[in-house]
C-alpha cells in the first residue's frame, strides 16, 4: 500500500499502521478513512494529503 503524506504538516499516513489517535486500525486504506478523519498533527481534511509511492527495498 502507498503512504499519503499531508501538504501542510509532513505527517505521513501509512495505511499499515493506521492512525492510534484518530482509532483507525492498521491495514486501513485512505480511501477508507472516514469523511471527518483529520491529520493527528495539524488538523487539515483529506484532501491535504498526497500520495507516496511504495518503497519497497
Amino acid at each position: 500500500m502507498n503512504s499519503y503524506k499531508c501538504n501542510i504538516c509532513g505527517y505521513i499516513y501509512i495505511p499499515e499502521r493506521g492512525d492510534v489517535r484518530g482509532n483507525i486500525k492498521p491495514g486501513t486504506a485512505f480511501k477508507d478513512l472516514p469523511d471527518d478523519w483529520v491529520c493527528p498533527v495539524c488538523g487539515v481534511n483529506k484532501s491535504n494529503f498526497v500520495e507516496q509511492p511504495c518503497k519497497n527495498n
